[in-house]
C-alpha cells in the first residue's frame, strides 16, 4: 500500500497515511485532531547508482564523485 501526505486545514502540520491506491479516506491531523485534512502531491524516491552531481552531495561516500573525495 502506498503512503500519502495529508496536511491539515488549521494547524498545516502533515501527516502520513497508508492507504489504498483506489481509496481516498478522511483521516483526522495526527497533531491537533482536526477532521479538515487535505490530500497533498508529495514527492517519492527512486534508486539509481552513482552520485547525482547536479546538486551537492556532502554525505556522499559510495560514488566517485568530487564531492566524495570533499574536492568540490
Amino acid at each position: 500500500m502506498p503512503i500519502f501526505e495529508y496536511r491539515c486545514r488549521q494547524c498545516g502540520h502533515v501527516s502520513e497515511f497508508l492507504e489504498s491506491a483506489g481509496r481516498r479516506g478522511k483521516h483526522p491531523c495526527q497533531h491537533c485532531g482536526s477532521p479538515e485534512t487535505e490530500k497533498v502531491l508529495s514527492g517519492f524516491a527512486v534508486g539509481r547508482s552513482g552520485c547525482n552531481t547536479s546538486r551537492e552531495c556532502p554525505s556522499c561516500t559510495n560514488c566517485e564523485c568530487p564531492h566524495a573525495s570533499g574536492q568540490a
